[in-house]
C-alpha cells in the first residue's frame, strides 16, 4: 500500500488481446489495457490518481477542490465526478472563452455539478492561487489538485497499477515487450516508470508525447524526472534515475494540443472497426496512432508483445465530431 486511497472506480481493468489487429499485423501480438473502463463518468487514466487526491482532501478536512485543464479536459470531468462522489465542491479553471454551447467533456462537467471558470490562454492551473485565496476567504477549506493530477501523489496511482499489471501478466502467462500510452502531465508516464522499478516487471515504456508545450518553465521530461527523483526517493527504489529515463517520443504532437490531424482519425477508425473500442481525438488517439506508425516502420523487432494502454476520454469525439467526419 503506497499510501490510503478513496474507492472511486473498477479495478483492476480489463486487460485484452487485440484480436484483429494482431491478424492484420501478422508480426506483432497486440494487446489493450481498457483504463477507459474504470468507472467514474465514462472512465480514464485520472480515476486511478484521484483515489489518492480524495482521500488525502478528506482526510484533511478540505470541503473544496480546485483543478484546470482545457475546456475538453478528461482530467476535469473525472475530478467532477469523484467531487459528486465525494460530497467535495469542485471548481475547474478551464482554458479559452465560455462557448454558447456546452458539449463532449465541459457538458458533463457542468452536469457533474462543477463551478466552471473560464481563463482564456491559462489552462494549465496559473490562476489556481488567485481562486484559492477568494474561496479561502469565504470560509471554504479548499485542497488543489494540480494540473493533470500529475505530481507524486498522483503517481502513485500509475505505480499502482503496474502491481496490477503484474498480476494479470503472470495470470495469463504472457509478458510486454513494449507499452505504448499517451502522456502530457507527466504523472501517468512517471508512476508506469516508477511501479516497473519498483515491481521488477521486464518491459519498455514508448510514452508518446501529446502536447508539445511544457509545464511551467520546464520541459515535460524535466517535470517526470523530478518526480522520478522523489519517488526513487519515497518508494526506495535502488536505481538513480537521470533525464534518459523520463524522455519521451515526439514528432506525433508537432500540430499542437488538441489539433485533430489524419493521424488521429485513421487511429481512431482502426481501433473502432477493427475491434469496437473506442479512443480519443486527442490523448489516445494520437498515441495508438503513434504505436501503428512503429508497426507499420517496424521500428520495433517482429514477434514482440505489445501493450497499447488505453487512458479514456470517450466523451471528447462529440465535441470534434466535425473534424471526424
Amino acid at each position: 500500500m503506497l499510501a490510503n486511497k478513496y474507492p472511486l472506480g473498477y479495478f483492476p481493468t480489463p486487460l485484452e488481446k487485440m484480436s484483429n489487429l494482431s491478424k492484420k499485423y501478422q508480426d506483432y501480438q497486440l494487446f489493450i489495457k481498457r483504463d477507459d473502463n474504470s468507472g467514474l463518468a465514462s472512465g480514464g487514466n485520472k480515476v486511478r490518481k484521484l483515489q489518492y487526491f480524495i482521500y488525502e482532501a478528506l482526510n484533511k478536512g478540505c470541503d473544496t477542490i480546485i483543478t484546470a485543464g482545457a475546456q475538453q479536459s478528461n482530467h476535469c470531468r473525472q475530478t467532477a465526478a469523484a467531487c459528486a462522489r465525494a460530497g467535495l465542491a469542485c471548481n475547474l479553471l478551464l482554458g479559452g472563452e465560455k462557448p454558447k454551447i456546452f458539449n463532449g467533456n465541459l457538458l458533463l462537467s457542468h452536469l457533474l455539478g462543477a463551478n466552471i471558470y473560464f481563463n482564456g490562454e491559462n489552462r494549465k492551473g496559473e490562476d489556481i492561487e488567485g481562486l484559492k485565496f477568494r474561496l479561502e476567504a469565504e470560509g471554504k477549506k479548499v485542497y488543489v489538485v494540480p494540473y493533470g493530477g500529475s505530481n507524486l501523489l498522483g503517481a502513485y496511482g500509475f505505480v499502482d497499477a503496474v502491481k496490477e499489471l503484474k498480476k494479470q501478466l503472470t495470470e495469463m502467462n504472457l509478458k510486454m515487450d513494449y507499452i505504448f500510452f499517451a502522456s502530457s502531465s507527466g504523472g501517468t508516464q512517471a508512476g508506469l516508470r516508477l511501479g516497473i522499478d519498483l515491481f521488477e516487471v521486464d518491459t519498455k515504456l514508448m510514452p508518446i508525447s501529446i502536447d508539445k508545450i511544457g509545464y511551467e518553465d520546464k520541459t515535460l521530461a524535466e517535470a517526470v524526472l523530478e518526480l522520478l527523483k522523489e519517488g526513487q526517493k519515497s518508494l526506495r527504489i535502488k536505481k538513480t534515475y537521470s533525464i534518459d529515463d523520463a524522455r519521451l517520443i515526439h514528432g506525433y504532437d508537432s500540430k499542437g494540443y488538441g489539433v485533430v490531424t489524419s493521424n488521429e482519425k485513421l487511429a481512431i477508425k482502426e481501433l473502432a472497426e477493427n475491434e469496437g473500442v473506442l479512443l480519443d481525438p486527442v490523448y489516445s488517439g494520437r498515441a495508438f496512432y503513434g504505436m501503428l506508425d512503429h508497426i507499420k516502420s517496424q521500428k520495433i523487432e517482429k514477434g514482440a508483445n505489445i501493450l497499447f494502454w488505453h487512458t479514456g476520454g470517450l466523451p471528447a469525439n462529440f465535441y470534434y465530431s466535425k473534424e471526424l467526419m
